[in-house]
Parts: structure tokens; C-alpha cells; sequence
């Protein structure tokens, strides 16, 4: 019988979302105490804009972020607040040139952006859950 994985194909949506899914889960049940991770700063450069700091400056941050992402996408698009809103709202116009462009094509763009996205917050999530290893003092 195959996984639920090799059902996929390797460059696959659906696989991706799964495998971004799966490493938020691990995430959950590997980090116990997210407390932990509070004011512990991360070693990587996160893209979050100057306004957002304060929502992901430390590890606890970017685990509730990666957790809210997940949430996100296994339920759907859900309200931003004021301040993400503002910040969509600029991001769109600068794309409108591409609404005019074939619809095949503005798809792809998308969906290579996309697996882009999805493939950098699971190799982070994954990141997340050693740093916090590291903290408790496991090793693999």
C-alpha cells in the first residue's frame, strides 16, 4: 500500500501542503513548552516587515506564526487585521500588471510561488523544532 505521500507527485501542490502540515505537527509535539522560546532570538533573517517585529522578533513568534500559517491553510482564508490588510493591499497593486496577462500563465506564476513559500516554511518549521531541541538539551 502506498503513503499518503507517494500518492502525489513530487512537485505537487497537495504534497506540499502536506509536508508543511506534517512539519508544524511534529513542531506541536516535539515543543512542549513554546514558552521556552520566548525572547530567544532567531539565527536566521525571517522576512518580517519593520511593523511586524514585535510578532516575530524571537522564536515563540515565528512558532505561533508558522502554527496561524497552517491553520490558514488547511481551513481557508480567514480576516487579516488591519495592519496585514494595509500590507496586502500595497503588495497587490504593485502585481495588478500581472492581472492583465494570460490567465495560464499568471497561474504558474503563482503556483511556482507558492511551492517557493511552502517549501521555505517547512524547512523553518523544521529549523524551529531543532533550535528548540538544542534549548531543552536533546540531541537526534
Amino acid at each position: 500500500m502506498q503513503s499518503a505521500e507517494a500518492k502525489f507527485n513530487r512537485n505537487s501542490l497537495l504534497l506540499a501542503l502536506r509536508l508543511y502540515s506534517s512539519a508544524v505537527r511534529d513542531m506541536e509535539q516535539t515543543i512542549l513548552l513554546p514558552s521556552l522560546l520566548r525572547d530567544v532570538p532567531s539565527e536566521e533573517v525571517w522576512d518580517c516587515e519593520a511593523a511586524a517585529e514585535e510578532a516575530c522578533g524571537d522564536l515563540y513568534g515565528y512558532y505561533l506564526m508558522l502554527k496561524a500559517i497552517r491553520n490558514t491553510a488547511e481551513s481557508g482564508l480567514v480576516s487579516m487585521d488591519d495592519r496585514k490588510a494595509k500590507n496586502n493591499a500595497a503588495l497587490i497593486k504593485t502585481l495588478e500588471p500581472l492581472l492583465d496577462t494570460d490567465p495560464e500563465a499568471l497561474f504558474r506564476f503563482h503556483l511556482k510561488g507558492l511551492f517557493s513559500v511552502m517549501s521555505d516554511l517547512t524547512k523553518k518549521t523544521q529549523s524551529l523544532t531543532e533550535k528548540y531541541m538544542d534549548i531543552i538539551g536533546v540531541t537526534n
